[in-house]
């Protein structure tokens, strides 16, 4: 397996504090082993892909991440945090957000609500002033507003606002998507197969969207993906699991070229695009 982190990102890279450190996490569905010894330590901005087969393990890592699972074996930590064990709300609102491989909007209710919805947590109103309706529940409910329809505008869907969610094309349901998860004001931003279903005028798009978000946000992004090309061009370095279990790590480029990555996710023959 290729070790380490990649060396071509420059020694900026290395002074960046760590976000999020795995160590050895391991997880079962009864006796069957998802994932083994999984290790990564990402730092404060960086943009990195996690790729492998179907079946590889890459969403049960993001399910024990966000507290969908809770680890078998191993450790999580986000900013020195321990995460395993914590309900998923309680790690929500510590600064991870994230977004699936199928669609989880409320598709019935409006473009603008979707993102309101994701401002909740950080209304700061109590529910004497919602049962009530006191002053202070509209003052913050006009405020949520506003801010929900400014990252709408940022994210180039204002003027759907009053549309319903499930409407939308696919692609702008993905833009969304990332916009509620951006809504709830996280650092980490977990990306599980953003282009999935995207033609490639789409996929051109979400690379943009993605660096542009990342800058924007000053976040830090783990990626999910199976489209190459949207990994191969956006990515700093980037991780290759197969069973469960890493077999490469390192930048696109000592990426593509690894042997076991050819054999293992693409079939021996194969050249990553």
């Amino acid at each position: 397996m290729t070790k380490g982190r990649p060396e071509d990102l420059g020694p900026e890279v290395e002074q960046r504090p760590v976000v999020l450190t795995i160590s050895g996490l391991t997880h079962f569905f009864e006796s069957l082993r998802a994932v083994y010894d999984f290790s990564v330590t990402i730092k404060q901005g960086e943009l990195v892909g996690l790729i492998g087969p179907n079946g590889a393990g890459k969403t049960t890592v993001f399910n024990l991440i966000t507290g969908v699972y809770h680890a078998t074996e191993g450790g999580i930590q986000y900013n020195g945090a321990h995460l395993v064990g914590l309900p998923s709300y309680e790690i929500i609102q510590m600064g991870i957000a994230r977004t699936f491989q199928n669609i989880r909007l409320f598709s019935n209710l409006t473009v603008l609500d979707n993102v309101r919805i994701a401002y909740h947590p950080h209304a700061g109103y109590g529910l004497v002033d919602s049962t009530l309706r006191l002053r202070r529940f509209y003052d913050k409910e006009e405020d949520m507003t506003e801010r929900a329809q400014e990252f709408l505008a940022i994210f180039g869907l204002a003027e759907r606002q009053d549309d319903i969610a499930g409407s939308l094309p696919y692609g702008l349901q993905r833009r969304l998507e990332i916009a509620r998860a951006l809504a709830t004001q996280p650092r980490l931003l977990l990306l599980d197969e953003p282009a999935a279903g995207m033609n490639p005028q789409e996929i051109d798009q979400l690379m943009d969207l993605i660096h542009f978000i990342r800058d924007r946000f000053d976040l830090t992004i783990l990626l999910v993906e199976h489209r190459m090309r949207l990994v191969m061009n956006i990515c700093e370095w980037i991780t290759v699991m197969d069973f469960g279990e890493i077999i490469a790590r390192g930048t696109p480029d000592v990426v593509r070229n690894d042997p076991s990555v050819i054999e293992a996710y693409l079939g021996r023959q194969a050249i990553i695009q």
